[in-house]
């Protein structure tokens, strides 16, 4: 990112937080929303042009929204969960994607981490059923997903023995 597009994105930020100090006015924003431009039309509030993932993060403080703002200006919050956030809504339209063209969808890497399936659990993906609780089933897939990375893990071992 140049000069120019961090000095728009600490000034807008700062115009629009309670704190003087960059550290502490980063503190105020959270992730509200994320949506999908497939055609790339929106600029971020930093004026970084072509964005796919449009964010919209508003102050916890005095309800202050900022819109769209790009994942790489997010990490220059440097708050790490707000970088997991950007990650799993990522990973969701990812998913959202290959569950829109029928796609085989694997529990790997590819569409999960472990932080999607909290963050899933977290917001009621999982629920109580005849075969159990709605934790009984998160916890399941957590181990279902935790084994089949040990056992590539172990293949690529083997592999290079």
């Amino acid at each position: 990112m140049d000069k120019a597009k961090d000095y728009n994105l600490l000034h807008v930020v700062m115009e629009n937080s309670e704190h003087n100090d960059w550290q502490d006015a980063v503190q105020e924003w959270e992730i509200e929303d994320c949506q999908e431009d497939d055609n790339q039309e929106e600029s971020c509030i930093c004026g970084k042009e072509h964005l796919k993932y449009l964010f919209t993060i508003k102050n916890k403080n005095n309800g202050k929204v900022l819109t769209p703002i790009g994942s790489s200006c997010i990490k220059k919050f440097e708050r790490e969960e707000l970088d997991e956030l950007t990650s799993i809504n990522k990973k969701l339209f990812k998913l959202l994607h290959a569950m829109e063209k029928n796609k085989y969808i694997r529990l790997d890497n590819e569409f999960f981490t472990r932080k999607l399936l909290t963050y899933l659990y977290k917001e009621g993906a999982f629920t109580t059923n005849k075969y159990g609780t709605a934790k009984g089933s998160y916890e399941f897939i957590v181990k279902m997903f935790n084994k089949k990375k040990t056992q590539l893990q172990n293949r690529i071992k083997k592999l290079r023995l």
